[in-house]
């Protein structure tokens, strides 16, 4: 098996970003994914810990979030978002919070609660999990979800972190509870992802278009990827090696 693509997430639900290598920390998610969310003026959630996904702005809700792509300058924390409905924005997520509030609002769907504020989170991020996870999702099980659904999908609707090549389809939820090495990195599998809302839209439009979760409940789940933790450090890059331990 080998790692055919690496992707973070600054901005939670906001964006997405390709990588070529990334080092990995033991008990924190990728570095920069998820360090900054847009809570909702309905949110409880402070920027004081982790917070459920209910709290923030989200694809789930909003689908025209799907298509916005990110670019982070870690030496600034510059992100730069892009979508094909707005002009091009680059904002220091902690010090410009005001202007990223406005950039996004019009994505946002009017009946549902309006972004509020930007939170950030270091280290474990504001994941999907109430654990400091990266998702790992098989390109084979893609394949397999497009078949069900009798279309092309993008792989960029799971929001995953780390892509590999070379299993069977459907083979990493055998693997709860077991290690895999990935390049000098030694992660845990924990559990599978539950999909929401957000992997029907379509990531270059922002436009519901394909229902992933009845073809997925075509299997009586509505499961995709794992959620994994990283209990050794190391840097993973695309091209290494996964090997199951």
């Amino acid at each position: 098996m080998k790692v055919t693509a690496l992707w973070r997430h600054p901005l939670k639900s906001h964006g997405r970003e390709p990588l070529e290598r990334v080092t990995l920390s033991a008990g924190e998610a990728m570095p920069y994914d998820r360090t900054w969310a847009v809570a909702h003026d309905a949110a409880k959630a402070d920027g004081s810990g982790w917070a459920a996904c209910q709290n923030f702005s989200r694809g789930a809700k909003s689908p025209a979030l799907m298509a916005i792509t990110s670019t982070l300058d870690e030496a600034s924390e510059t992100l730069t978002l892009r979508h094909p409905d707005r002009p091009d924005l680059s904002v220091q997520p902690d010090c410009d919070a005001d202007k990223l509030i406005a950039w996004v609002r019009p994505l946002v769907d009017a009946s549902r609660a309006q972004p509020d504020r930007v939170l950030r989170l270091n280290g474990r991020g504001f994941t999907d999990s109430p654990f400091p996870s990266l998702s790992l999702c098989n390109h084979a099980t893609h394949v397999a979800v497009e078949s069900l659904a009798t279309r092309p999908l993008q792989t960029e609707r799971w929001r995953g972190n780390i892509w590999f090549d070379g299993a069977p389809a459907w083979a990493e939820f055998g693997w709860i509870g077991r290690d895999i090495q990935l390049g000098a990195a030694r992660l845990r599998i924990e559990q599978r992802i539950t999909r929401c809302r957000a992997t029907t839209a379509n990531t270059d439009t922002g436009e519901r278009d394909v229902d992933t979760l009845a073809a997925l409940n075509l299997l009586a789940h509505q499961d995709f990827g794992v959620y994994a933790v990283v209990i050794e450090n190391g840097e993973v890059s695309v091209g290494d090696t996964m090997e199951l331990i």
